[in-house]
């Protein structure tokens, strides 16, 4: 049971916060992965707003996306998935908070397995090799892994949400898993958003399309390319 401090999750009125299935997570941290990665998700399974995640020190701020305005972090819930999303980038010092609430929710809302989605700093930015690395807090979780290929981290640190969520999911006995994307820290890197999304495919059975999101990829690669060749 968790029970350390968290951040207020207010649902919607008429939310019913309880489901079952898969939760993901994802946050804007190294290039962009987790958020990207979960933003896709929610449009591509027309996934509903269950409520927002509120305190008086996050940014006044609202989020405008096709003329609706929203707070930055929010949950959604559909059938038999949930995903909860952070779209500003916190300090460090809040990542434990952010953790506990994600695990309130995970555990409240009666999900079996959570995903947390995120990215590496690619070490060599001359690699264009897409990798891609797994953790899991259960035996079952790392049987996926090896199932759909995904290389395990055997030794090593997995900092900051995603570190601390498979780390309190050993504690308490939870099946959470940590799908880690090489990335491009320098900008939004949707292409090892879509690496990391057809790992949760493999992983869970989700049919989560992609082909929208490979082409944001190619328009954001164009984007950068343009605007280092003009900077030369």
């Amino acid at each position: 049971m968790v029970s350390q401090a968290t951040y207020d999750l207010v649902l919607h009125q008429d939310a019913d916060p309880t489901t079952s299935g898969v939760a993901i997570c994802g946050f804007s941290t190294v290039g962009m992965v987790g958020v990207i990665a979960a933003s896709h998700v929610i449009r591509q399974l027309n996934l509903n707003q269950l409520g927002t995640v509120l305190n008086p020190e996050f940014p006044a701020m609202a989020l405008v996306h096709h003329e609706v305005p929203k707070h930055p972090v929010r949950v959604y819930q559909g059938d038999g998935v949930g995903v909860f999303t952070a779209e500003v980038r916190f300090g460090p010092e809040r990542d434990v908070l952010f953790a506990n609430t994600v695990l309130d929710w995970f555990t409240k809302g009666g999900f079996d397995q959570l995903i947390v989605i995120d990215g590496v700093a690619r070490e060599n930015m001359d690699d264009r090799e897409d990798s891609l690395y797994g953790v899991s807090s259960s035996p079952e979780g790392r049987a996926r892994l090896k199932k759909a290929g995904i290389e395990p981290v055997r030794q090593g640190i997995v900092a900051g949400i995603a570190g601390y969520l498979i780390a309190e999911g050993d504690r308490l006995g939870l099946d959470v898993t940590a799908i880690l994307a090489d990335c491009n820290p320098m900008y939004p890197d949707a292409r090892a958003a879509a690496l990391a999304i057809e790992a949760v495919t493999d992983i869970t059975g989700i049919d989560i399309p992609l082909s929208s999101l490979l082409e944001d990829a190619r328009k954001i690669e164009d984007s950068v390319r343009e605007v280092f060749e003009n900077s030369q």
